[in-house]
């Protein structure tokens, strides 16, 4: 579940570093870009399915990261991306669950490097992981503030695995459901459920013609993901 890197980003680029990111299966290896000094809100974005060759420098989780942003968007947020634990560098091997917890190490890390509220993003894997870090019962009184949820492209039957997203009922941090009509991981009606269980705080967007991977429509993806964050954030 994933589409290609992008090869021309390289570490050493003057908005973009490393980041000494501490996991609960040890050292994630992680980037951040930085933001305008004065942006209202911090970033993450969460990365798709590590087995499918998902890491943080996969096309789509790069286009989410430059909405938030790149300058030209309006939002000016410090970015983190991460690489969930067993990928690339980081140590640990993979679950498939456990992930979520390395997105609260993620969230928690931004806390207390900017002390400002969070927009918290995932593609595909890293969606599902997302939400399960923001939105599960267990963990309502300990994760840090979030001001704006975005599951892009979330799958409901993948590779033999359907996923189920109950836990939303009680969420209420506002959330964007981002998907192509045409998902292979997700039919439109299985994201409408998904979103009606938590209905007053969410929107479903269906990106026409689009796939999983947004091949083609990377910047549709993008216009409709900043049209709803500015509607969040004015």
């Amino acid at each position: 579940m994933l589409s290609a890197a992008l090869p021309s980003e390289q570490p050493g680029h003057a908005k973009l570093r490393s980041v000494a990111l501490r996991g609960p299966a040890g050292r994630l290896e992680a980037v951040l870009n930085e933001g305008r000094p004065d942006a209202p809100y911090a970033a993450l974005v969460c990365h798709p399915h590590p087995k499918g060759g998902g890491t943080m420098h996969n096309k789509v989780v790069y286009h989410a990261m430059k909405t938030l942003n790149a300058p030209e968007w309006g939002f000016g947020c410090p970015v983190l991306r991460f690489n969930f634990r067993g990928t690339g560098l980081s140590e640990g091997s993979h679950d498939g669950r456990a992930e979520s917890e390395d997105v609260l190490a993620a969230m928690r890390w931004l806390e207390n490097a900017f002390n400002r509220p969070l927009i918290v993003a995932g593609f595909s894997f890293g969606a599902a992981m997302a939400l399960r870090a923001c939105c599960h019962a267990s963990r309502a009184e300990t994760h840090p503030l979030v001001s704006a949820l975005v599951a892009l492209g979330l799958p409901t039957r993948a590779e033999g695995r359907e996923y189920h997203y109950a836990f939303l009922s009680g969420c209420t941090i506002p959330k964007l459901f981002l998907s192509g009509d045409s998902d292979q991981y997700a039919s439109a009606d299985d994201l409408r459920r998904a979103a009606s269980i938590a209905a007053e705080s969410s929107r479903l967007v269906l990106l026409p013609g689009a796939d999983h991977f947004f091949a083609g429509q990377l910047e549709a993806m993008q216009t409709a993901l900043a049209h709803w964050l500015k509607e969040q954030t004015s």
